[in-house]
C-alpha cells in the first residue's frame, strides 16, 4: 500500500511515494518555483496557479516510477505546506491575486496595528495564545483590505496552501486546527477561530473561512476527473494535511509529549509535542495545534540554513565541499565569529539585524575560518533557541534531526556541542513530504476501522 506525500515551500513542490509494507520511499520527484519578477521593494509573491500545475508534475513522476501495477496502490495523499501563505478564491473559484509568502515584508506595518489594537505581546497572548507571525494571514487580510479592497470585497474563499491544494485534489473545502492556528485570527487553546480577530480584520470575513475539521478526518476522496488522468484509484483518500514543521516533526517521530526534533530544511526550526499547550509569555516561542490533536510549540531561526548558503554560493562550493571545509577547520575558527543574522531574525526577535563579522585578523581570516565560524553561528542561535525551549519545562535526552545536513557528522558534532544533547538524525531526509503520507496514511486507517494512530505509524516508519 502506497501514500503519497507533497509538501510545498517557498522553493519547490516535492513529493514522495511511501510505502507502507516496508517503511521505504519508492519514489520521489521535486520541482522548482518560480517568483513573480518585477514587483516594488518588499514584495515576495508567487502564483499559487503553478503549485497546482507542479503538483501534477511531481505526483505524475512519482506515479511513473512506482509503474502501472504499483500506481494502482495508492491509497492516500497527504499536503505540508508553508506557515505563511494565503490563497484568495472567488465565487467562480477564480484566484484574486498572487500569494505572498516568507521574506515579504509588506505587511509589517498591518502586524503592528493588530498589535497595538489588542495590547501587543501580551494582550494578543491572551486573545489567541500566541504572538501571531508579522507576515500572518490576518496581517495580510488587513493589508489587502487597506490596499486592494476590490480583492477583499470580492472574497468568497480564503485558505491556506495546503487547504488550497486539499481543495483542488479533493473539492471539499476545509481546514484543521494545526493549519488554522497559523493565520492569527485561531485561538490555540480552545481551536476554533477568534471572533474578535475577525471583526477586527474585517467585517464578514468569517464567511470566506471554510470548517474546521477533526486531525484524522479526511477531505474525501480524489477527484474522479484527476483520478482518471493519474490513473489510480478513485477512492485514493485526500489527509486533512498540515503545516511543514508540524509533519516535519511527525516524520522524526515527535508525537509523545516532550520529544523534540530539529529540522534544518527551509529554517532551522526546534519543534516539540505537547499534550497541553503550554504558552511562552515573552512571545518567542510560538505555539500551535499540532496535526494529531496535541500541541506544537516552535522556536525557529530564520538564518540556519541562509547564512551557509550565502557562504558556499560566494566560493561555489558544494555541500560536500562546505563540510570539508568546516571538518577540517578547528573549533573557534581561530577567533573569527559571526553573528549569522544575513536576513533578519526570528528567534531572538530581531527582525531588522544585519550579520556581523567579529574578531578579524591578518591571519584567521581564511574560508575554513568563516565557513567554520558561519555553522558555530548558526549552532548557537539554535543553542539559544533550545534554552528557550528548556525555559519552557523541555530537556529531552535527545533531540532528532531532519534536512539534508543531518548527513554530515561533523554539523552533528557541532550542534550536539551547542545544545548540551545526543543529536540524532532520522533516517528519512524528506521531512514534510514523508510526515504528510504519514498523515495520510493515519487517516486512511482510521477511517478504515483500523486502530492504527499517529504514535503506532511513527513507531512503524521512522527510524
Amino acid at each position: 500500500m502506497h501514500f503519497i506525500g507533497i509538501e510545498i515551500s517557498p522553493e519547490a513542490t516535492r513529493a514522495v511515494a511511501l510505502d507502507l509494507d516496508n517503511a521505504t520511499i519508492r519514489a520521489e520527484a521535486t520541482a522548482a518555483h518560480s517568483w513573480i519578477d518585477d514587483l516594488p521593494a518588499g514584495y515576495r509573491e508567487q502564483d499559487p496557479a503553478q503549485w497546482i500545475e507542479l503538483v501534477d508534475q511531481v505526483v505524475r513522476r512519482c506515479l511513473e516510477t512506482l509503474g502501472p501495477e504499483e500506481k494502482k496502490r495508492v491509497a492516500g495523499i497527504g499536503v505540508a505546506g508553508p506557515q505563511r501563505g494565503m490563497v484568495m478564491l472567488d465565487d467562480d473559484n477564480r484566484i484574486l491575486r498572487p500569494a505572498k509568502l516568507a521574506g515579504d515584508t509588506t505587511v509589517r506595518r498591518q502586524s503592528e496595528e493588530i498589535a497595538r489594537a489588542f495590547g501587543g505581546g501580551p494582550g494578543l497572548l491572551e486573545l489567541l495564545g500566541q504572538v501571531p507571525d508579522a507576515g500572518c494571514a490576518a496581517a495580510e487580510c488587513l493589508w489587502i483590505r487597506q490596499h486592494e479592497p476590490y480583492h477583499q470585497q470580492r472574497a468568497a474563499s480564503i485558505l491556506t496552501i495546503q487547504d488550497f491544494i486539499n481543495y483542488w485534489l479533493s473539492g471539499a473545502r476545509a481546514t484543521e486546527a494545526s493549519s488554522a492556528s497559523t493565520t492569527g485570527w485561531f485561538h490555540v487553546r480552545r481551536r476554533e477561530f477568534c471572533p474578535e480577530m475577525l471583526e477586527f480584520i474585517s467585517p464578514g470575513l468569517a464567511g470566506a473561512l471554510p470548517a474546521v475539521a477533526a486531525p484524522t478526518q479526511p477531505r474525501g476522496t480524489l477527484r474522479p476527473e484527476l483520478a482518471a488522468l493519474w490513473d489510480i484509484p478513485d477512492v485514493c483518500q485526500i489527509a486533512p494535511g498540515g503545516p511543514a514543521p508540524m509533519l516535519a516533526a511527525l516524520a522524526a517521530g515527535c508525537v509523545a509529549h516532550g520529544t523534540v526534533a530539529i529540522d534544518v530544511g527551509s529554517s532551522g526550526t526546534i519543534i516539540a509535542s505537547s499534550d497541553e499547550p503550554i504558552v511562552d509569555l515573552q512571545g518567542e516561542v510560538r505555539t500551535f495545534c499540532g496535526v494529531n490533536g496535541n500541541w506544537m510549540l516552535t522556536a525557529a531561526t530564520a538564518n540556519a540554513t541562509v547564512a551557509p548558503g550565502v557562504i558556499r554560493r560566494h566560493y561555489g562550493w558544494s555541500a560536500d565541499e562546505f563540510a570539508e571545509m568546516v571538518a577540517t577547520t578547528p573549533p573557534g575558527a581561530d577567533g573569527l565569529m559571526m553573528l549569522p543574522y544575513f536576513s533578519g531574525e526570528t528567534l531572538p526577535r530581531l527582525p531588522e539585524a544585519t550579520g556581523l563579522l567579529f574578531g578579524i585578523t591578518p591571519d584567521n581570516l581564511t574560508p575554513g575560518n568563516l565557513a567554520r565560524a558561519t555553522i558555530e553561528g548558526v549552532a548557537l542561535g539554535l543553542g539559544f533557541a533550545m534554552g528557550r525551549m528548556q525555559e519552557l519545562g523541555f530537556d529531552p535526552p535527545e533531540v532528532r534531526l531532519l534536512g539534508a545536513d543531518a548527513a554530515h557528522p561533523v554539523f552533528r558534532r557541532i550542534l550536539t556541542d551547542a545544545l548540551g544533547t545526543r543529536v540524532i538524525p532520522v533516517t528519512s531526509r524528506h521531512g514534510a513530504a514523508v510526515g504528510a503520507a504519514m498523515q495520510a496514511a493515519v487517516s486512511f486507517f482510521q477511517q478504515s476501522g483500523e486502530p492504527l494512530g499517529f504514535a503506532e505509524i511513527a513507531g512503524y516508519c521512522v527510524s
